[in-house]
């Protein structure tokens, strides 16, 4: 159930995170109210995925898959430009996250 909760608390942050784009700068009243709605609500999932996971490697999944479906967002919807230098950073989040994941089993 730990899991579901952290692929919910990511959909949510990244759903929030694109309503601070569609928001405007706050000028756009629906928008806004859902930032608050889904940042709230990706906290609330996070906490409960936290009670079992790891929280170094739980908030390092949380980060680095919603930045890089917000970076996916940013090129696919609001036409922002992709260029080696923005896929090799990406490359080195999913690798990063992925060692956080190793080094925690070797704990164990």
């Amino acid at each position: 159930m730990h899991w579901l909760y952290l692929i919910a608390a990511i959909l949510l942050e990244i759903s929030g995170t694109t309503c601070m784009k569609i928001s405007d700068g706050f000028s756009k009243l629906l928008p806004t109210l859902f930032i608050f709605l889904f940042y709230g609500l990706s906290f609330t999932f996070l906490s409960l995925a936290l009670r079992v996971l790891p929280i170094a490697m739980t908030y390092a999944i949380w980060s680095a898959v919603g930045t890089a479906a917000i970076t996916f967002i940013g090129v696919i919807w609001f036409g922002e430009g992709i260029n080696t230098i923005k896929l090799i950073s990406l490359l080195l989040i999913i690798i990063g996250v992925a060692g956080l994941h190793f080094s925690q089993e070797q704990v164990h």
